[in-house]
């Protein structure tokens, strides 16, 4: 199936452009097919700050953004300001033949009417589903701002021309929920480029003296799991009486300062290190050099039916992971996980504890996880998915 090359702009709201691993694979994939790639996004605080840059052919445009603090009241604040800039920003580009929105907010499809009376066709793709977002990060039920959420989410869906859903729980969700029809959805995983993970030199320093090294990679957000993995850690050195490791938690989030703190208050802070968000360079130093890698996202509405990218990028690296239990977890790791029941910190612990006794086993797992992302779960598979969306969205 041939792509018509043409001009397609890409808006994100939650991330910059290229921190965004996954929007910058979708647009070096297009760019590569022909087509002429513009970028909107928010501003980054230490990178992707330039408010206007050409990369590798790709044109981003961003606009200063502060984060949301506080409850639902916060986000209103966030996407109302970024709403307008990505509006004065599109003026900018003009004509476009695609607008390709990734949510989330669920807003976006506001600027895609826009365009499309100028002619473009929308593309939704959808990172997150919202209203499950809401559930999950909230815990205030189906109210009245679940229901506005919702209604965000039916406008987008029947706005949308073609839909790019990220695993088959989510293609199942547009179809059913969203009412599209399934020849409208094309499901575009997220993958690593597998090139850009790759061994090197273990540096045992990394290990602070123990003879293991525990990591997570990820956001820290509240409905990430952070505070499980510090309580299964807590666990492990109290109910299990190890203390043979060191623990790496590697990223950003809101939860941050409060994940700090709980690490102190578990006295778990002698064990437990918080980097910050790192260069790839020192990243594929510590996922070298780390024995276990932490998946602790506990089940709720939305994690259940999310493809998780740390999972991706630990199979890449050929690390052996701990999981809860989760639908998509599961489909993503197969058996380059173990699986503790869901939000079960204890034997999320003890799930450690069986692979820092088992080099073997951990040594097979990674093999079976990098296998999985080289070949099934390949953005190389993905990339096509991705171009026949556009072809459908043109045609």
């Amino acid at each position: 199936m041939s792509v018509l090359p043409g001009k397609a702009l890409i808006l994100v709201e939650n991330l910059s452009v290229p921190f965004d691993r996954r929007v910058w694979q979708e647009c070096q994939t297009l760019r590569d097919a022909g087509w002429e790639v513009h970028v909107i996004c928010p501003q980054g605080t230490k990178r992707d700050t330039e408010a206007e840059v050409t990369i590798d052919g790709v044109r981003i445009l961003r606009y200063p953004l502060k984060a949301a603090t506080g409850g639902p009241a916060g986000y209103v604040q966030e996407y109302g300001s970024a709403l307008w800039h990505t509006l004065r920003l599109a003026r900018k580009v003009g004509r476009v033949d695609v607008v390709h929105a990734c949510n989330p907010p669920d807003l976006l499809f506001l600027v895609a009417l826009y365009l499309k009376r100028q002619g473009a066709k929308f593309i939704f793709d959808q990172h997150d589903l919202c209203p499950e977002l809401y559930l999950s990060r909230f815990d205030r039920g189906e109210d009245f701002l679940y229901r506005a959420v919702r209604a965000l989410e039916r406008r987008t869906y029947k706005t949308a021309d073609v839909v790019i859903a990220t695993n088959e729980s989510y293609k199942d969700v547009a179809v059913k929920r969203g009412g599209k029809s399934p020849d409208d959805v094309f499901v575009v995983r997220s993958a690593p480029v597998v090139e850009r993970f790759h061994q090197v030199p273990v540096e045992p320093e990394l290990k602070k003296g123990k003879p293991h090294l525990l990591a997570y990679l990820g956001v820290m957000g509240p409905q990430d799991g952070v505070d499980y993995a510090l309580r299964a850690l807590a666990s492990l050195r109290d109910e299990i009486g190890r203390t043979d490791w060191h623990a790496v938690f590697i990223g950003s989030g809101d939860a941050f300062d409060a994940m700090v703190a709980l690490s102190k208050e578990l006295k778990l802070d002698d064990q437990v290190e918080f980097t910050g968000r790192i260069s790839d360079e020192d990243l594929l130093r510590y996922l070298s050099a780390a024995d276990v890698c932490l998946s602790p996202d506990p089940l709720n509405p939305l994690n259940d039916v999310s493809t998780m990218n740390k999972i991706m990028e630990y199979m890449a690296m050929s690390r052996p992971i701990v999981s809860f239990e989760l639908r998509e977890a599961r489909v993503s790791a197969g058996e380059a996980a173990l699986y503790a029941p869901a939000n079960d910190e204890p034997e999320f612990a003890k799930q450690i504890a069986h692979l820092l006794d088992s080099p073997e086993q951990r040594a097979g797992m990674g093999e079976l996880g990098r296998a999985r992302v080289a070949g099934p779960l390949s953005w190389e598979n993905s990339q096509k998915a991705l171009l026949a969306a556009y072809a459908a969205a043109v045609r």
